[in-house]
């Protein structure tokens, strides 16, 4: 296990040293995103718009942020992670369509994920649940939303500024390793054994 302090825009040689279990913090740009916003960016980068914002070397943050307006800025009081796996159907399409290099998020993604995280240079940083002022903490400023009227305080893409974001562990890595998909497989073997035993 290694720990890494890296900063975003990340480069595909940035994410190829990453292994599973390594310990990321994150500094730069990150943007949060979860179902309605990745539906919205991948409708417009399929009809070939730009986004109002460059999501390429970036990470997404599976979240959906409680905020306040304090004067003319947005605040982020509490940024916990939303579940990834609901984000699983269209997340290797926007790994290939955005050019990101991570998302964050808790619970895990699965084959078609961890298959674009190998052909693309991507990782999942894996953020601990229940820990949502401890990300809050590390972000340090709201630099941009993007279709707040349209989707909603919780579906709208947030750009933020963050500092040290993390621990991040990396659940997986760019050579196609998955920590959620070895338990899946190890409890299957396990299970089978059980039922023989019956």
């Amino acid at each position: 296990m290694v720990e890494y302090h890296l900063k975003t825009p990340l480069s595909e040689e940035d994410v190829r040293k990453l292994k599973v279990g390594d310990i990321v913090y994150i500094s730069g740009k990150i943007f949060a995103a979860r179902d309605a916003a990745h539906k919205k960016i991948l409708e417009l980068l399929k009809k070939g718009e730009r986004l109002p914002f460059d999501p390429q070397g970036l990470l997404v943050y599976h979240v959906g942020p409680v905020v306040k307006k304090v004067g003319d800025k947005w605040q982020v009081v509490a940024a916990g992670p939303t579940t990834s796996a609901r984000m699983e159907i269209m997340e290797a399409e926007f790994i290939e369509m955005t050019g990101i290099r991570g998302v964050i998020g808790k619970g895990g993604m699965f084959e078609r994920t961890t298959e674009a995280m190998r052909k693309f240079g991507a990782f999942y940083g894996a953020f601990v649940g229940g820990a949502a002022l401890l990300a809050a903490k590390a972000i340090e400023d709201v630099e941009d939303v993007f279709w707040l009227e349209e989707l909603g305080v919780p579906e709208a893409v947030w750009l933020f500024k963050v500092r040290d974001f993390g621990p991040l562990i990396v659940a997986i890595d760019s050579h196609g390793n998955n920590l959620y998909m070895d338990v899946i497989n190890k409890a299957k073997v396990q299970l089978e054994v059980l039922l023989k035993s019956l």
